[in-house]
């Protein structure tokens, strides 16, 4: 069974940082795409960063420079360090798993509050 456990999220002052932590079991995560995503109210998901089996790395526009993904091959673990957050990086954060077309997987969500 798949899973993927986000941590890290919570509120914190504009300019101020988090990291956000998403551990994956059930998958061969160094076989996977990892991505984040995030849902703002009122707003679709959209993608923030994803990165490749060979540690290549994408990002949305509004978040490079500011952002970065990594990921722990040994502990299955991906990354989002967040840095210099503004108001409108408030949404809730969505680990994503995916190999080809026959794994998509998605956890469970973890909120980031970004107000003064």
């Amino acid at each position: 069974q798949v899973q993927l456990v986000e941590s890290g999220g919570g509120l914190v002052q504009p300019g101020g940082s988090l990291r956000l932590s998403c551990v994956a079991s059930g998958i061969a995560f160094s076989d996977h795409i990892m991505g984040w995503y995030r849902r703002a109210p009122g707003k679709r998901r959209e993608s923030v960063a994803f990165i490749n089996t060979d540690g290549a790395t994408n990002y949305a526009d509004s978040v490079k420079g500011r952002f970065t993904i990594s990921r722990d091959n040994a502990k299955n673990t991906v990354y989002l360090q967040m840095d210099s957050l503004k108001t409108e990086d408030t949404a809730v954060y969505y680990c994503n798993a995916r190999r080809g077309i026959s794994s998509n997987s998605w956890g469970q969500g973890t909120q980031v509050t970004v107000s003064s």
